[in-house]
């Protein structure tokens, strides 16, 4: 006897309130109904209904199975929607959300090519440094650089990225370079707002943190490094935004016996686990193009 099909039945059976109701629902005689009923029972050894001639009900060993079944009933039906997402190909729209300066300088053509292979997908991508409610806003997906809050959000890392403290030849040809974190309060530093008010680095002596001012604020890494380009101050860039200024000479590394600090990109979703097939496909494409990202290869 098929365990999981008598399951059914009995599921049924409950749900519907008799044997012959259950049996239209199926599409069996009601006498296939009593005997997978019975062939049931006989495994489990105990009786799940008590019968009379007016109503059904069941026993105190049928009330505590039922409640089993309800699981195994639900945990059948997500393996079987699980398992029809995995051969669904990608389809629908996608809401974006991702970081300003990572997006314009990494994900455009990430995004062309995902959609180029994907014809049945459209996308909507939101440049912000804001930090979007996914659920609220009805976000599938967003791009995260930074420590991920305790939000119940799923999420799967792509890249690695490390902060550059730098500074253009011009600024440094007029200014004492920096050797150790105090002696940025020296300088005119490039602050983004909206990060750690703290630089933190890690040298000889462990891990330092410094309280950094300056002139010039912004919520953008790009304005920032654009001043550093022309001479304003010290920046305290992502990799990806600071490493191919460094290779052209445009910018120049200060402080080498310090490391800045790390910190990771995430893809960062609505959880549960019937993630739908655009979602998932498009991480893996993220995940893909980032294993090696061409900002660490300039390093």
């Amino acid at each position: 006897m098929d365990r999981l099909s008598s399951m059914n039945v009995f599921a049924r059976v409950v749900a519907t309130g008799g044997f012959s109701a259950a049996a239209r629902e199926l599409r069996l005689t009601p006498a296939a109904v009593s005997k997978q009923i019975a062939g049931l029972e006989a495994w489990l050894g105990v009786r799940l209904f008590a019968r009379t001639t007016r109503r059904l009900r069941l026993t105190e060993a049928g009330v505590a199975f039922q409640a089993r079944v309800a699981h195994i009933s639900e945990a059948v039906e997500e393996a079987k929607a699980e398992a029809g997402a995995l051969q669904q190909a990608p389809r629908g729209h996608l809401r974006i959300s991702a970081p300003l300066s990572f997006g314009v300088l990494h994900l455009g053509r990430l995004f062309a090519d995902f959609l180029q292979a994907h014809p049945q997908v459209s996308a909507q991508i939101e440049l912000t440094d804001r930090k979007v409610d996914l659920i609220d806003e009805g976000y599938d997906l967003a791009v995260r650089i930074g420590e991920l809050p305790d939000s119940g959000l799923a999420a799967r890392k792509l890249a690695q990225d490390s902060f550059l403290l730098c500074a253009a030849p011009g600024y440094l040809q007029s200014r004492e370079p920096p050797h150790a974190p105090s002696d940025l309060a020296r300088h005119d530093c490039l602050v983004y707002d909206g990060a750690p008010a703290d630089w933190l680095f890690d040298g000889p002596h462990g891990l330092e943190a410094v309280r950094v001012e300056g002139r010039l604020h912004a919520n953008n890494g790009l304005m920032l490094i654009a001043a550093a380009i022309a001479g304003h101050g010290i920046a305290y860039a992502p990799a990806f935004i600071a490493a191919p200024l460094l290779a052209s000479g445009q910018l120049r590394a200060l402080m080498p016996a310090y490391r800045p600090r790390t910190t990771g990109i995430y893809a960062v979703f609505p959880g549960g686990r019937r993630v739908p097939a655009k979602v998932r496909v498009l991480i893996d494409c993220l995940a893909a193009a980032l294993a090696r990202p061409p900002w660490q290869q300039i390093l």
